[in-house]
């Protein structure tokens, strides 16, 4: 397994270069329109992500179901609360019962 400088040194001298050749090619293309087609490729990638993102959160909104109202949650606790209670005076009493 690599270690984490190794992979840091690799994501450094891949993304120099990366800058480096996407710089070349928009500023000094080896052929006409390359620097356009760049542009246009780059512009569609982060218009694609941008709504991509939105998308996934819209249908995250859309799918989910809507949480338990707080009065329910409340009556649902005090339920279990007073079965707690009723099981804790059951062991109350059969413990003092087999004391005797």
């Amino acid at each position: 397994m690599p270690s984490d400088r190794a992979v840091g040194a690799a994501l450094i001298v891949v993304s120099l270069l990366v800058i480096i050749v996407y710089g070349w090619l928009l500023f000094a293309p080896p052929r006409k329109g390359i620097d356009l087609a760049l542009l246009k490729l780059t512009a569609f990638i982060a218009v694609a992500g941008v709504f991509g993102i939105l998308a996934w959160i819209g249908y995250t909104l859309a799918t989910t179901p809507p949480p338990k109202p707080v009065e329910e949650i409340e009556k649902e606790i005090e339920e279990e609360i007073k079965k707690l209670q009723e099981e804790l005076e059951k062991e109350e009493k059969a413990g003092k019962s087999g004391e005797s």
